[in-house]
Order: C-alpha cells, then structure tokens, then sequence
C-alpha cells in the first residue's frame, strides 16, 4: 500500500466518520502492545487554542533537547503534519506502513476503525517506536469519548478555552461541553486550567472527583507589539513570540504553567528558544511580503477573538476578505461577528461534502450585499487580505498556492 493508496482507505466511506467512544481504539492499541502506555503523554483538550498550545509546548521541549512527539488534528495540506518528531513531518512511506499494518491488525479482529482512530493508533505506535521522550497530545472531538483518550497516567493534561462548537455531539452549554473537555483528566495526573476558562467550574469539580490535583492559571501572561514585532513578556523579560492574537495570552500562560510544572519534576527547559522558533500556520499567520494574514476562524468564539486581533494589529489597514465555510459550522453568526455590510467580501469554493456555495451562502447571510467569487487577481491587491474560515478551505487554497504554505 503506497501513500495515495492509504489515503483512499483512510477517507473512504467506511472510516471517513465520527464514532466517539474508546472501545474500538483500545482493542487495536492492545493487539499491537498498547504503544501508549510507553510514552510521557501531556494531553491537551479544548474548544479554541489547543493547536496553540500543543504547538509551544512541543517546540520548547524540542528546544529544550527533547525528542518530542506531536499529534494535532486536523491538518491543511497533508496527513503526514498531523504526526510529528521535532518539528519533522512522518514521512508518506511510514505513515502508509502503519496505515496498513494497523489496518490489516483490524481487519482480522474484526474492528471496524474510523480515520481518527487509525491516525491516533499510527502516531502511538510511531512515537513508541521512535523513543520519543515525550509525546505532547492533542484531542480530536471533545476528550471524554476521543480516542486519544487512552493513556493511562499522563504527566499532566491542559485544558484551553471552552465555547460552543460541535453542539451535535458535545452538548448544547458551557456545562455540557466543558464535562466532556474533562473526561481527559486522570486521578494523579495534574490538571492545568485558566480561572478565566468558562468552564472552570465544572474541570475543577470532575477534577476533585477523580482525585487530581488541579493547577489553577490566576491570570493571562503579558503580550506585547512593538515596531512589528510580537513579545511575550515573561518576569519583567522579553521573549520574541511569533504566534500572534490577542487569545495566545492565555494559551501561553498554559503552556508556562506547564513548563513550571516540568521543572519542578526536574526537567530542563529553553524557553527563549522555544517561543522564538515556534510556528503554527493558518492561526493568525501573517505573510508580510504578501499582506496576507491566514486564520481558521472556525467558530463564533474564534470569530470574536480575530476580530479584537485585527483591531489590535492592524487597526487602521483597510481589510479584504477571502472567506469559505462548511455548513456544520455556524457560520451565520460567524459572519455578524466578522463583516459588515460594507466589507469588501469575496468567497473562495472549494471541494469538501459539507462545503457552503457562494448562492448558499448569499441566501443564508442576506445582510451581507458585497459579496463576490473569489479570484487570483485577489491576491495582488495592496490592502491587507485576510483569509478565513474553514480550515478545510485554507488548506485547499494553500494546497493551489503552494508559494504560501
């Protein structure tokens, strides 16, 4: 099985689904040894910001010396970005290995896997196999049900920002969600959660329940722009921190707590390095000789927070936007937050099932009249472009304009 090949597998009809529960995923991690079980997990979960943080963290330890591990979801381009050691993508020919190993694993035991759960099995078992020394988690859905959500005693999981996204499946409130956030916390594990987090309550309780030891983060960390250059201000000290937004406040002061909690346990770290070398595409990334900024706005609550980042980065640019959707998003309200009536709008078509035409999304966004098919020639316009929504979409269209990606 060659690389295209384990791709058509992994997006056929069959596997191309979401199945929440950990029944299917721990009998495949059983039958190939239960990989997981060598690793140093931190695993992380949350509505907005968890790339974020699974993207500092990991670079810090990478910086720090360590063989880490990454695992994120989804990806923009290729598969191979999900599964990662030391910033270096899985190679297609290992990855189509373990796609077929586990595969075949599971055909002969009759489990019937999801894409999900058999990415989540190749990367335990790449990571296990490669000697990582640690392997920093990210949840796909939710975190009660996901199929990462198999190790045992990880040195300590995170929790970032709770809102209402995936209601279908999560719940319909704060509460509902932020319970299923933290069916990820272990007894004897430390938890990580901001005071700020709208699901505080909720995590600390199931926390105490489960006899975990929770570390509350009391305030965001200090962020700063200064002459076109984005710090962190970390003890009266600055540290070049290229990840942008107004959001990463608190994504940071996660990831600090972390590394405290790290150093305690006597882990040596580079933070300097750590923050100044770390990338995270699509999230707030500005492209400066293009004056292109790239953000995956997926939800209302990530909609707001692009909004107070533009005015706060670029408060007197005039703005274009190239904008896309999937209609399992609510990207009516989405819309209300971002535009206005007089926003220069074009729509960027793209392939994917759940995929919003330009007409639909005339008819379903009516307040907004400027709205215009996308073109190349976009992209040579002066003004500041930013291009939103569906991570799906900014994937396709970094896949047709390869000079960005």
């Amino acid at each position: 099985m060659n690389y295209e090949e384990s791709i058509k597998l992994l997006t056929s009809a069959g596997k191309f689904q979401i199945k929440l529960g950990l029944e299917r995923i721990r009998a495949i991690l059983k039958l190939i040894g239960n990989p997981q079980d060598g690793l140093k997990v931190i695993h992380i979960a949350g509505t907005n910001g968890k790339g974020s943080v699974c993207a500092v963290l990991s670079n810090i330890l990478k910086c720090s010396g360590y063989k880490t591990g990454l695992y994120t979801s989804p990806h923009l381009i290729e598969y191979t970005e999900r599964i990662q050691i030391n910033g270096n993508k899985i190679t297609k020919k290992d990855l189509a290995d373990l796609i077929k190993e586990i595969s075949v694993v599971a055909e002969k035991n009759n489990i019937d896997l999801t894409e999900f759960e058999i990415l989540t099995a190749c990367a335990f078992k790449y990571f296990n196999d490669n000697n990582v020394d640690f392997a920093v988690i990210e949840t796909g859905l939710g975190g009660r049900f996901d199929a990462t959500n198999v190790c045992k005693n990880p040195i300590c999981t995170i929790i970032t920002s709770i809102s209402s996204d995936h209601t279908d499946r999560l719940g319909n409130t704060i509460e509902e969600i932020a319970f299923e956030k933290a069916g990820i916390i272990k007894q004897n594990s430390p938890i990580i959660i901001s005071k700020l987090n709208s699901g505080y309550e909720v995590i600390k309780n199931e926390a105490l329940k489960k006899e975990a030891d929770i570390i509350t983060v009391e305030k965001d960390a200090d962020i700063i722009y200064k002459n076109g250059i984005n710090y962190a201000l970390i003890k009266n000290k600055k540290y070049e921190f290229p990840l942008l937004g107004i959001y990463q406040k608190q994504n940071l002061a996660l990831v600090l707590t972390a590394i405290d909690l790290l150093i305690q346990k006597g882990y040596k770290t580079d933070i300097e390095e750590g923050l100044k070398t770390v990338e995270w595409p699509a999230r707030l990334q500005y492209i400066k000789e293009k004056n292109l900024l790239i953000d995956g706005a997926h939800n209302p609550s990530a909609a707001e927070e692009l909004k107070k980042s533009l005015d706060y980065y670029f408060p007197n640019q005039k703005k274009i936007y190239i904008y896309g959707t999937i209609n399992t998003k609510d990207y009516k309200t989405i819309s209300k937050i971002l535009f206005t009536e007089n926003d220069e709008i074009y729509y960027y078509e793209f392939h994917h099932n759940n995929a919003v035409s330009l007409p639909e999304y005339q008819n379903n966004v009516p307040f907004l009249k400027n709205i215009k098919p996308y073109s190349d020639e976009i992209l040579k316009k002066k003004e500041l472009k930013i291009l939103t929504g569906s991570l799906y979409m900014i994937g396709e269209f970094l896949k047709n304009n390869k000079n960005f990606s």
